[in-house]
């Protein structure tokens, strides 16, 4: 995480009086003549990767990309790792059909029917870093639903999250709800498994903390937990851990959403404890309720979330009294995950609140740009093109950083390791975009 959000001042963040004029950030954004993505001066795109396009392997691009990661291979190429929120019955937008090899390698199958793959998964492309010219593009995981966000680890892989519980009923031959890790620059399709210990939940996004191997993850309901899993083994997933879940020291700050009354005031740091939860593989995808139960926080639909330098950023969509987003700050502590953090706990934020659409409205993906602003997606729902890349300055100023002419939500957001390269994921029709400029 950029330095430059470390030691803020502790004061109120509200969008609203803290909006910063439109020419300010990195200027404003210039219409696109294309009608696609509307940019500051300087800056400009290139659609590296779009729905219906033929792939290395045969296969077509995946519809409703979504949650993204991007790593440098031994070799120096680029590796994006992108997910595809498709539905089992969204078949039509997914990259398989019977007969392509994918059933084998797939978590899930339609049941009495085709025995095609479900659609939902992850694609990898591999770029080189200079021309960001595509030179492989293939399906990586297949047969999963809705793979909404994830989080890339520090040995190497991708995680994929499931947002979708459904149950091994009808079409489908088997409990969704999981996380999936995918190695990076698989080459192909490899064995969907999921790692049940992590819990399973209406999964939205995770990130690694490289100092603890802690797992973080977000959970996308109106009455979310914020999740952490300890491997036994760092690094090795499938080994089993331990699930947790959130809870502030002082049990009335427990409901974060602020939706009636102000719980949780911006700005100021509060101690966290860790609850264990049992019976993670929740067929009765109660696992959030009974970890309110037991005093664990709640968080008003948990979505994007980013972390390094010993700090975690996650945006809850729906959080505040206008119910158009908050973003949360999460420090762990210096002996997290040990029993030693009981005397010197993590600590949460509320960094920034939403009380006016027009400034900041459903913030979803997110990531640290270069000079050290967030950089988040929106994710408004409508009939007409309005989602932006919001800024936000260290000290919870919000700007217009670039606006999706196109009528489609922009997600998947990161930067290349060398700070060159965004990528940006428009979600419908799938659309994968590079931006390069003065970050």
């Amino acid at each position: 995480m950029a330095a430059a959000f470390a030691g803020l001042a502790l004061h109120s963040r509200h969008a609203s009086a803290a909006m910063l004029a439109e020419g300010q950030g990195f200027g404003a954004p210039i219409p696109d003549p294309a009608g696609i993505l509307d940019l500051p001066p300087g800056f400009s795109y290139k659609i590296i990767s779009q729905f219906g396009q033929a792939m290395s392997d045969g296969r077509k691009v995946p519809n409703s990309a979504d949650g993204m990661g991007c790593a440098t291979l031994a070799d120096g190429r680029l590796c994006l790792m992108r997910n595809h929120e498709l539905g089992a019955d969204e078949l039509d937008y997914g990259a398989c059909a019977v007969g392509t090899g994918a059933d084998a390698a797939a978590f899930d199958c339609v049941r009495g029917g085709s025995g095609e793959a479900l659609p939902g998964g992850v694609s990898t492309l591999i770029l080189d870093p200079a021309t960001l010219a595509v030179e492989e593009q293939y399906l990586a995981l297949v047969g999963t639903i809705r793979n909404c966000s994830g989080g890339m680890t520090p040995w190497g892989s991708w995680l994929s999250c499931e947002e979708d519980v459904s149950r091994a009923v009808g079409r489908h031959g088997q409990d969704h709800g999981w996380v999936f890790e995918t190695p990076l620059a698989p080459g192909g399709l490899v064995a969907a498994e999921p790692i049940r210990a992590m819990g399973r939940f209406n999964h939205e996004a995770a990130v690694c903390d490289p100092k603890s191997g802690a797992i973080y993850m977000t959970e996308d309901r109106r009455d979310s937990l914020f999740y952490r899993f300890l491997p036994a083994v760092p690094g090795q997933l499938r080994q089993g851990g331990r699930l947790q879940a959130l809870a502030l020291l002082d049990p009335a700050l427990a409901d974060t959403r602020n939706w009636s009354r102000p719980v949780l005031a911006s700005g100021g740091w509060n101690d966290v404890r860790w609850i264990d939860l049992d019976e993670v593989e929740s067929p009765g995808d109660d696992l959030r309720k009974r970890g309110a139960r037991a005093g664990a926080a709640i968080f008003a639909r948990g979505e994007g979330i980013h972390g390094g330098d010993g700090e975690i950023y996650f945006t809850c969509t729906s959080g505040g009294p206008a119910r158009r987003g908050q973003i949360m700050r999460y420090r762990p502590s210096p002996a997290e995950g040990s029993a030693a953090e009981a005397k010197v706990p993590g600590k949460l934020q509320l960094f920034l609140e939403s009380t006016e659409p027009e400034h900041f409205s459903f913030g979803d993906n997110l990531i640290v740009a270069p000079n050290g602003h967030l950089i988040v997606c929106e994710d408004r729902r409508g009939a007409r093109p309005g989602n932006w890349l919001r800024g936000v300055t260290p000290d919870g100023g919000v700007y217009p950083f670039a606006r999706v002419a196109a009528q489609t939500k922009c997600a998947g957001v990161c930067f290349a390791p060398d700070g060159r390269t965004m990528f940006l994921n428009l979600y419908s029709p799938a659309r994968t975009i590079a931006v390069r400029g003065p970050f």
